[in-house]
């Protein structure tokens, strides 16, 4: 299960991570969000013990959206060791996503 991230409590999950860690940022009406929030879930439990799969709403949380210059949503960011090792902007195929977890790995 992905875990739900918020501007208060980011910086403590994502940029102190000791593990990589894959950012679904998303918004509740964007329809390409719903296509891909299934495949954040899936990875999520597919790599449970190998990275931290979070979400973060883009209404709820400006701060960290802002941060991060988050212009198109669906946005995957992939972090390692606290900074961004990658970027998927739009929904994609699951493939797209595992190729890019695994290149952090």
């Amino acid at each position: 299960m992905a875990v739900i991230l918020t501007d208060s409590n980011f910086d403590d999950i994502v940029l102190k991570a000791d593990k990589p860690v894959l950012v679904d940022f998303w918004a509740e009406w964007c329809g390409p969000c719903k296509v891909i929030g299934p495949i954040v879930n899936e990875i999520a439990e597919d790599y449970k013990d190998k990275i931290i799969v979070g979400k973060l709403d883009v209404d709820s949380n400006p701060g960290v959206s802002a941060k991060f210059g988050i212009r198109n949503i669906p946005t995957v960011l992939f972090f390692k060791d606290g900074q961004v090792a990658d970027k998927q902007v739009g929904a994609v195929p699951k493939g797209n996503l595992v190729n890019k977890v695994e290149a952090l790995l």
